[in-house]
């Protein structure tokens, strides 16, 4: 059975599923006013291997994410730029979506928009207010946290610090205790046409940030479930603010079985911002570089550590991927039937140590060195034919399993912008037997490169290497 680090308890516990090994999981989205950028890829990667690793251990997961389409940070864009705060939202969701896609992230089984869930929202502030733990003052309905006495538990904190994005703290001079926040914001008396609103007991207005998630995860999965994930950065005040409202309605401890956060991630030891010039989109580094480098790039770090992005990280990374494009080619070309078995027992060693690593609080470091490590002692036994087809086929299938969780080994190969080392020199014989007229030869390597998955473009600068 896996283990997992739990923030509440800050210890690693097996992770243990429900009834017909079912695991509900709730992941915090996205709040869709701009493009999704690395940071967002190292949590959505993160929770999309996670998922495809649970599921491969025969857990039936339901994966829900949320998307905030109602925020203030959204409406200000909005004006910013002329919209409808609404169709701002709606068109950076389905961006959002396009850029999860590309980067092969499709384990999640709904999303949830905000909007959707406007009544349930409603509900739970209602309820929440017959239950005395909010008030209401000229902008709004409020939670008063000193009403909940479990306020603080997840984070140890229970005010905000210098770090916290204040932009999601309310302020507001009329609140009774500095870390309430808002449940419900009124519409502003004037100039607030341009806001999305709703009608509610209380008057037209919109829900707070923390509201929404509660009552999406009441509404797909009760009061209580097993998994609720995220950035580190929404601990708090975010996380603690969803086991005040939930745990105060329902009477019920606790609200999920096992908290999970994910690090963070600089960009060459700086926090990324646009104002920093170091606010790098998801779109951008797919296009410039490629989905299978910034998957490695995230798994080859454990989840809980933080990621500092730098130049030197992706061009580490992206020679680590030609490693193993170069093993898969060569595994894929093995022919014959080898000279000897010692395959067998380092398949079985490396087999081993990468079930164990991700059976250990899914350390995908750990996991990849054995994949690396696999490569580095089964090299030596290509180069001397002992492997063989048998053999070559084994290591492939056990690098598929794993790629089932990774996505990077064989997912995206179509992409590879340079060819392994092995079809460039073949390339090269190709051009040395062409200049000697050499065409019986020219025309066998041309077809060994294409049985490899490469196809040659003659153009007049020389000839082109394109994956098939």
């Amino acid at each position: 059975m896996p283990k997992v680090y739990k923030s509440l308890t800050r210890k690693k516990e097996e992770l243990k599923p429900g009834q017909d090994k079912k695991l509900r999981l709730f992941v915090c989205g996205p709040t869709v006013y701009d493009w999704s950028h690395i940071g967002h890829a190292r949590t959505y990667i993160v929770f999309d291997a996670m998922v495809r690793y649970w599921r491969s251990l025969g857990f039936d997961v339901f994966y829900l994410q949320n998307i905030t389409d109602i925020d203030d940070k959204i409406i200000q864009r909005a004006q910013e730029q002329g919209q409808d705060p609404l169709t701002l939202a709606d068109t950076f969701a389905e961006y959002y979506f396009e850029d999860m896609d590309a980067l092969g992230i499709r384990s999640v089984s709904k999303y949830a928009k905000a909007t959707d869930y406007i009544q349930e929202i409603i509900s739970q502030v209602q309820r929440l207010e017959k239950q005395g733990y909010v008030y209401v003052i000229e902008d709004g309905v409020y939670y008063d946290v000193t009403k909940f006495k479990g306020y603080g538990k997840l984070s140890g904190r229970t005010s905000e610090g210098a770090e916290d994005a204040l932009s999601r703290i309310d302020e507001s001079v009329q609140k009774k205790h500095k870390g309430d926040f808002a449940l419900w914001k009124f519409s502003p008396p004037t100039g607030g046409e341009e806001e999305p609103a709703w009608t509610s007991p209380w008057g037209n207005g919109r829900p707070g940030w923390h509201i929404e998630d509660t009552a999406i995860t009441e509404k797909e999965f009760g009061e209580q479930y097993d998994i609720h994930g995220g950035a580190r950065d929404l601990l708090f005040p975010h996380h603690e603010a969803e086991i005040a409202q939930m745990e105060a309605l329902s009477g019920k401890e606790p609200l999920v079985r096992y908290w999970l956060h994910a690090g963070f991630l600089t960009v060459e030891g700086e926090k990324m911002s646009k104002s920093l010039g170091n606010f790098i989109t998801i779109r951008e580094f797919v296009k410039e570089r490629s989905a299978r480098t910034m998957r490695l790039l995230i798994l080859g770090c454990h989840y809980r550590s933080p990621v500092d992005y730098s130049s030197v990280l992706v061009q580490q990374t992206e020679q680590d991927l030609k490693r193993i494009d170069e093993f898969i080619w060569k595994l894929e070309s093995a022919e014959g039937a080898g000279t000897g078995n010692a395959w067998q027992k380092l398949l079985q060693e490396s087999d081993k140590e990468f079930w164990a690593a991700l059976e250990d609080d899914f350390n995908t470091p750990k996991a990849i060195a054995s994949l690396f490590n696999l490569i580095r002692s089964v090299n030596p036994l290509l180069s001397n034919n002992e492997l063989g087809k048998e053999g070559a086929e084994a290591i492939l299938k056990f690098l598929g399993k794993a790629d089932e969780i990774f996505g990077f080994l064989f997912w995206g190969r179509g992409e590879i912008k340079e060819a392994p080392a092995e079809i460039q020199t073949l390339l090269e014989e190709r051009e040395k037997a062409r200049k000697s007229n050499n065409w019986n030869k020219a025309d066998e390597l041309r077809d060994r490169i294409l049985e490899a998955g490469w196809q040659i473009d003659d153009t007049s600068d020389g000839p082109r290497l394109k994956k098939k």
